[in-house]
């Protein structure tokens, strides 16, 4: 049986997201009374036993604020410059009250290719674990300062889904500037209805809202709905509700129906299979026939060369690439056991004939179903 929001809330591990528009005040600079409050919360989550990951905006809106810029600037170097200026003020804060509580705040700075890399990825993963066992608080953040254009995580909520994967949080909080997510905008309609519960995977859900992007962030509501669908891979039920509520999380610990509460409608994947379907970036497409897709699909199979017609891109071996049916729709994405010139001499044709072909044989499948996630 699904856990009721009173069992949620006695979760030993959580991941808790906190917006740029709640932490800088909606950008007059950081909003340190709500830090305060904020840090005496999860001070009295970590005294009742609970381990709590914080994954924390604010840096480049924090630069902002410092610089005396008003609108937030779309350069790359301009955004990096004010996230290594505003991550200083951040990480201030938080250590400053944290330590009032009796408590270590550790800053933890990552990038999409952090997680990419599966050895940095499962030190990430150890350190992570091991500040949660010391009864530090881990105050996670974008590399603003490094990361590429190519390489982003493009919004928090991303980043807090993927940390929850990381250390299989039960419970992810994304406290944001609304009450939850409605069936319609609240904003021109006052007969609005809050959805209390739903499946992180409903596609319906994204229908009720429309991506957004605000003067100091990069999400939305949509981007948020999508971080529950990630974070639902390693079972981890997300509530989305208002920063500004009082007490906020202690009230989601004392199981009080606040905010809307998604759950995952599917079993979690295995770690390496988390893994794979966090990869943000494809390097590569493999078009499927009709068969192929549907065997995926339905079965779990692995993919054999001759259900490929056509190849995409330039990858290597070991590479995420996405699987498309012949309509074009994402089916899966893998690692793939052949680069992208091998696959392409493999296509269509048996796995028998892979030797012959290509003078070798390393595996009979282009993808293992080890190595596939469906999306």
């Amino acid at each position: 049986m699904a856990p009721t929001r009173q069992q949620l809330g006695k979760a030993r591990r959580w991941v808790v997201k906190i917006g740029s528009a709640l932490i800088t005040d909606e950008g007059r600079g950081l909003d340190l009374p709500a830090l305060e409050d904020w840090a005496e919360q999860v001070a009295r989550l970590t005294q009742a036993g609970h381990e709590v990951v914080l994954v924390s905006s604010g840096a480049v809106a924090e630069g902002m604020s410092r610089l005396g810029w008003i609108e937030r600037p779309h350069a790359l170097h301009e955004l990096q410059a004010a996230a290594a200026v505003g991550q200083m003020g951040l990480v201030q804060a938080y250590e400053s009250r944290f330590q009032r509580h009796g408590l270590h705040a550790a800053q933890v700075l990552l990038t999409h290719e952090d997680l990419a890399d599966r050895r940095r990825y499962l030190n990430a993963r150890s350190t992570l674990r091991t500040l949660l066992r010391l009864g530090a608080i881990p105050v996670v953040n974008e590399n603003d300062t490094v990361a590429t254009e190519e390489i982003r995580f493009g919004d928090n909520d991303t980043l807090a889904a993927l940390v929850c994967n990381l250390v299989e949080a039960s419970l992810l909080v994304i406290l944001t500037d609304q009450q939850g997510l409605f069936d319609r905008d609240p904003r021109s309609r006052p007969d609005a209805q809050l959805v209390s519960e739903g499946l992180a995977s409903d596609p319906e859900l994204l229908k009720l809202v429309a991506p957004t992007f605000g003067r100091l962030g990069r999400g939305g509501m949509a981007t948020k709905l999508t971080a529950a669908s990630r974070a639902a891979r390693s079972g981890t039920h997300t509530l989305i509700t208002s920063g500004r509520n009082p007490a906020v999380l202690e009230r989601i610990a004392a199981g009080e129906a606040l905010g809307t509460l998604l759950r995952p409608d599917r079993e979690p994947m295995a770690a390496r299979k988390q893994w794979i379907a966090g990869q943000l970036v494809s390097k590569g497409e493999l078009i499927l026939d009709a068969g192929a897709a549907r065997v995926i699909r339905e079965a779990g199979r692995s993919l054999l060369p001759v259900g490929v017609t056509h190849v995409k891109g330039r990858f290597s071996r070991g590479e995420v690439v996405t699987c498309l049916d012949p309509d074009g729709r994402a089916v899966a994405r893998g690692l793939v056991n052949y680069a992208a010139d091998e696959a392409r001499r493999i296509m269509r044709r048996k796995a028998e004939e892979i030797e012959s072909i290509l003078g070798y044989v390393d595996e009979p499948e282009l993808i293992h179903r080890d190595n596939l996630v469906l999306v």
